[in-house]
């Protein structure tokens, strides 16, 4: 929230919230808003974006298959967040990811808000 100071200068008030990053191949995209639902997080931002490996260096024999410029269509989720629901939302991703067997995962960090302008990421 901006704030005034004696001196007449804005400042920005010391936030609550957390930033969530989440990414994962595009297959898990509805599995991940089910999560984000049951952690009760309602406002999210998501685009397909492509992952990118350079396993140019990895050795042939544990790479028979795939070529050395792998490319993957994925999914990129941001959400501003109360702690609870971040800690919630970890919770179910790690469940989540416990019972795959893909080799694939969802793959989520979080981020402190330090500081905003935006005065609903000040709400608690």
């Amino acid at each position: 929230m901006l704030l005034k100071e004696k001196n007449g200068k804005n400042k920005f008030k010391k936030s609550n919230m957390k930033l969530l990053i989440i990414t994962a191949i595009t297959a898990f995209e509805n599995d991940i808003k089910a999560m984000l639902q049951k952690a009760n997080i309602s406002t999210y931002t998501f685009s397909n974006v492509t992952g990118f490996s350079d396993i140019s260096e990895e050795a042939i024999s544990s790479n028979w298959f795939a070529s050395e410029m792998n490319e993957t269509e994925s999914i990129l989720f941001y959400a501003f967040v109360r702690k609870e629901n971040a800690m919630l939302f970890f919770n179910l991703v790690n469940a989540f990811n416990a019972a795959e067997e893909t080799h694939s995962h969802i793959h989520v960090a979080e981020l402190n808000i330090e500081q905003s302008n935006h005065p609903t990421l000040h709400k608690v």
